[in-house]
Parts: structure tokens; C-alpha cells; sequence
């Protein structure tokens, strides 16, 4: 395996990674990460099933994901614009935190995995905002890449 950083060039300079001799395949990738609250919080938007005054913090975390994916591009410099065929957003109560996945698939030539990772990352970040008048005391915790197929190296949890 190569252990080079593909982001930076010959002169130490970060450089956007040329993918145009690669092959187009389908690409996949899965991240996963936590929002946990205290119990009492939890138990209270629980009770609420996750309605706030704001609206249902679940889609509403959902929604900003998916926008996050699809500009993934636009908030990590180095990261080639992709044309996705699917994003799905799952949010699951867990104890007390709200477990979130995200996957996301295209046809292309370099893969998803920081578009996955963006996707999950931001749908807590709305959570977070979404709650933070209930408690400062929420954390963000354990974001990362579950799975990711269709490229050089495949990989998995």
C-alpha cells in the first residue's frame, strides 16, 4: 500500500489529486457517527419524538446532511465535484444518542468517502443546533468511514 499523502505534491504543496486515467466505477461509501445527550435531555426529546420549535429535528438533520454531501466539494478544497446517484441519511435513537448513518453512491472515478463522512457531520451539527437550548452537554462523537467499495482499495469495518 502506498503511504504517500495523495493531497500533496513533489514540493510539499497541496494539490487536488488527478483522477482523469482512472477507471469510472460504481462507488459507495458509509460513515457513521453519534449525537449523545444527557439522559434527562434525551429522555424529554424522546417524549417529544424529536419535535422541537423548530420542527422535527430528525428530517430536518436528514435534510441538511444530504445538502452537506452534495457540496462536499465546496467545504473541503481538495475534494473533486462528484455526480451522486444516492444519499440516504439514517438517524436511529440509541440510548441516549441519536445514531446517524450515511451513505452515499456514484458512477465516477474517485469515491465518497469524505462525502459520507460530510453528510453524517452535519446532520449532528443540526441535531446540536437543533437542541442547544435544552443543553449545552451534547456531544459529537465516534464520525467515521464504515465502509467504502468500488475504488483501488475496498475497505470495512
Amino acid at each position: 500500500m502506498d503511504k504517500t499523502l495523495s493531497h500533496i505534491d513533489a514540493s510539499g504543496n497541496a494539490a487536488m489529486v488527478d483522477v482523469s486515467n482512472k477507471e469510472i466505477t460504481v462507488r459507495t461509501a458509509i460513515a457513521s457517527g453519534k449525537v449523545i445527550f444527557p439522559q434527562d435531555v434525551f429522555d424529554t426529546l424522546a417524549a417529544q419524538d424529536f419535535l422541537g420549535k423548530k420542527g422535527s429535528i430528525l428530517q430536518t438533520a436528514i435534510i441538511a446532511g444530504i445538502q452537506a454531501v452534495k457540496k462536499t466539494s465546496e467545504l473541503i478544497p481538495l475534494c473533486h465535484q462528484l455526480n451522486l446517484s444516492k444519499v440516504d441519511i439514517d438517524i436511529e435513537p440509541k440510548g441516549n444518542a441519536l445514531s446517524i448513518t450515511c451513505m452515499v453512491k456514484c458512477n465516477e472515478r474517485t469515491g465518497v468517502e469524505m462525502e459520507a463522512l460530510t453528510g453524517v457531520s452535519v446532520s449532528a451539527l443540526t441535531i446540536y443546533d437543533m437542541c442547544k437550548a435544552l443543553s449545552h452537554d451534547i456531544k459529537i462523537s465516534e464520525i467515521q468511514l464504515e465502509q467504502k467499495t468500488g475504488g483501488k482499495n475496498d475497505f470495512g469495518r
